[in-house]
């Protein structure tokens, strides 16, 4: 009677359980449709993950894409009989429940489907002993009913879907990535044992908190392993002798790996497009927690290769020429301001500060910052061989920041404008405004074929055209002028004489440039530009055609890339598609064009710009230090007092712009022979190029073996054009100016 009355009890409250009578209990949507937060996945071009957007770093993976030494070590450890019960396993619980009456030690009762209940349906940590034997319960409810409503693969995907292994890793795709750098089918047995080993406890067993004990637990795992068969006693006896190798770990973080800036542009991107595009139901997408997948059109290699470049010739090279130059120097980093202005700059920054900040929120005065600001202590700053230490200031910390070299990089595909490689700085963790999307600087001399390709758009003019090397005087009320201005070419390179206009733009001569503005005026420069995709605000004054505006990395890349498109712009693009977590393609991107010049023109600027590389300020491209063999053409950019460095140049098929510069104007070389286009930015345009150009899994290499495979306007005129194909054969092609200013 009284096992017949306790079976009653016992039906009863699975049945109140299941009708959620006695708490929440999941409905069959919820079980169908489980809800956790799904980190945004960013892939590039070929395939490779570049980041995430969390709340959690979790992300889904298919039981396809599990190794089976991972589900073998799940099973041997956790659930061996996990395959012939309906989610409860009652020969466990009843060998645990021997194990409790005899007080001995059996092992657990919980199955894979109730762990993965609980993982779902987390407990209250605050339960008492009656809630918690009831939480029991349901989730014994719940593991039924998951076992009817999926098959036993998808909920050993689930599960693993659902486990957390420390390190800020959700789920087996983002632990595997992390610890191993691996995808989870990739995983080796020994990996595999050591992140299932993770689950019992995921901070007592890390491998880089706890080493010792997590290869005892990674080898207990393999015990049981071999236990069931799933490893010979000779295999155990070998892998558990392996030790526990993550130098690849990585963890996951918004301000490391690769394309940093650009995921930090792409989520901002993101947040406005989720405003903007919302669910069929009305809500919006969270880029947080809804597991979008996002195809991007960077690829992968030649983004590691841009960043390369930048580092290598910026950070590596540059940067200590730079400090070296100032070393010693009283105002250091500035150049050719007061005190009261280098002071303003420091106070800026100090009232940008975190310190600051603090201070402020803590109620000290204006003065009292100021003198904790002024005093010498010890501290750790950054440097490119690490963090050092040191004993200064913290003003003197902020000068010393000022005094490092930024740099920007855009590379996109001539044809299809996606964006292949984008660098927005030289590291993002200490320096993380964008100098790609958000930084306006004066673009120099790069500026100058626009102004060129106005002139040749008219019909007036074409590469081979002489052209008067003279001052020209804008005089007041010329376009707005004030007073008298002449501008002046760097040096005296054939000053007064004839010369071609492909040869004027080569050594980028000032003259030629004020000459063609004096004729065209800056609103058909202006408008001409427009066409080609620029939006910031360029002044209607005849100093543009010296660069005397600001303008975007972005803006420049995508104007100049009319030029080897055949007088196409095409709108640069990151994103191909964006699908939700299931793969359902829920938005595409295809890029805007217009035609911003005929083929002609574009034809004839082609043909100056490789004026530039062959014999004018870029010659150092197929110099010895560079050997760049392939078709180039581009131009250097230089602005007043060395500011601002710039490179924008294309091939056949690939465009890039590089810029380099302090975050400060005031900031910068003290001499144009150091602080030139050519010296700054160039070299890391040359060093991407030729990164990429090397790389056989490159479609570029093939290029550089058979150029006349790949016709277009490097290789043939447009069928109307009647000038020289050549683009003047001058006699000053082969040679170099001893100085290569612009």
């Amino acid at each position: 009677m009284l096992y017949a009355g306790f079976f009653l009890l016992l039906v009863l409250l699975f049945f109140f359980i299941s009708r959620g009578w006695l708490g929440f209990m999941p409905s069959f949507e919820e079980l169908e449709n489980p809800r956790t937060n799904l980190a945004t996945e960013v892939y590039s071009e070929d395939g490779e993950l570049l980041g995430k957007y969390y709340i959690e770093n979790r992300s889904n993976c298919d039981y396809s894409e599990l190794s089976p030494m991972l589900l073998e070590a799940l099973l041997a450890t956790e659930d061996i009989r996990f395959y012939k019960h309906s989610g409860v396993d009652i020969r466990a619980l009843l060998r645990v429940t021997s194990g409790l009456l005899t007080f001995q030690k059996k092992g657990g009762g919980s199955t894979i489907s109730q762990q993965l209940a609980k993982n779902l349906f987390p407990r209250d940590p605050n339960a008492g002993i009656v809630k918690l034997v009831i939480t029991k319960l349901k989730e014994w409810v719940v593991a039924a009913r998951l076992e009817r409503s999926y098959s036993k693969n998808e909920i050993l995907a689930m599960y693993f879907n659902t486990v957390d292994f420390g390190s800020n890793s959700l789920g087996i795709k983002s632990a595997a990535a992390t610890y191993f750098n691996k995808r989870p089918i990739d995983l080796s047995v020994e990996e595999s044992a050591m992140l299932v080993g993770m689950l019992k406890a995921p901070t007592r067993f890390n491998p880089r908190r706890n080493p010792e004990n997590a290869i005892q637990r990674r080898n207990t795992v393999l015990k049981q392993m071999e236990k069931y068969d799933y490893l010979t006693h000779t295999a155990f006896d070998s892998i558990k002798e392996i030790p526990i190798d993550i130098s690849q770990f990585s963890a996951q973080s918004h301000v490391s790996g690769k394309a940093t800036y650009f995921r930090e542009y792409l989520r901002l991107f993101l947040n406005d497009w989720c405003k903007k595009n919302p669910k069929e139901d009305g809500t919006y997408y969270d880029i947080y927690k809804d597991g979008l997948k996002i195809y991007t059109t960077i690829d992968s290699r030649m983004q590691q290769y841009a960043e390369e470049a930048v580092y290598e010739h910026v950070c590596e090279y540059l940067q200590p020429m730079f400090f070296n130059h100032w070393k010693g120097r009283k105002n250091a980093p500035f150049f050719r301001i007061t005190e009261e202005e280098t002071e303003r700059i420091l106070v800026s920054a100090m009232r940008r500060s975190e310190r600051y900040e603090n201070m402020r929120a803590q109620g000290f005065s204006e003065k009292e910052i100021r003198e904790v600001f002024d005093k010498p202590v010890k501290m750790k700053v950054f440097s490119w061989n690490g963090m050092k230490d040191t004993v200064m200031s913290p003003m003197d910390s902020l000068r010393y920041m000022k005094s490092f070299l930024h740099c920007g990089l855009m590379a996109m595909d001539v044809n299809s404008g996606h964006v292949k490689a984008y660098v927005g700085g030289v590291n993002y963790r200490y320096f993380q405004f964008d100098h790609v999307k958000l930084s306006k600087r004066q673009v120099g001399s790069t500026f100058k074929p626009y102004v060129y390709t106005v002139a040749m758009q008219n019909g007036e003019y074409d590469p081979c055209t002489l052209v008067p090397n003279v001052p020209v005087t804008f005089a007041p009320g010329d376009w707005g002028v004030i007073d008298y201005w002449t501008p002046r070419n760097s040096g005296d390179y054939k000053e007064g004489q004839m010369l071609p206009l492909k040869e004027a733009l080569a050594h980028s001569l000032n003259h030629v440039s004020a000459f063609l503005m004096k004729q065209y005026g800056p609103q058909s420069v202006i408008q001409l530009v427009r066409a080609m995709g620029m939006t910031s605000e360029i002044p209607e004054v005849p100093a543009i055609c010296l660069g005397a505006c600001e303008l975007t990395l972005y803006e420049q890349v995508g104007a100049i890339n009319c030029f080897p498109n055949q007088g196409v712009y095409v709108e640069p693009i990151f994103i191909t598609k964006i699908c939700d977590k299931d793969g359902n393609v829920i938005y595409s991107f295809t890029p805007k064009t217009n035609e911003a010049i005929d083929q002609i023109t574009a034809f004839k600027t082609v043909r100056l710009m490789q004026g530039v590389v062959d014999y004018g300020t870029g010659w150092s491209l197929r110099g010895n230090k560079y050997q760049l063999s392939f078709p180039i053409a581009g131009k250097t950019g230089t602005t007043d007092n060395q500011s601002d460095g710039w490179f924008v140049g294309y091939t056949p098929v690939l465009t890039c712009g590089v810029w380099v510069g302090c975050e400060d104007r005031a900031a910068h070389f003290r001499s144009i022979a150091l602080g030139q286009g050519a010296r700054t930015a160039l070299p890391v345009f040359a060093l991407f190029m030729k990164k990429c150009y090397n790389d056989k899994e490159l479609p570029y290499h093939k290029m550089v073996e058979n150029p006349n495979k790949y016709p277009g306007l490097y290789f043939q005129p447009p069928q109307a054009y009647t000038g020289d194909p050549s683009g003047c054969n001058e006699s000053t092609k082969k040679k170099k100016t001893s100085h290569q200013f612009d």
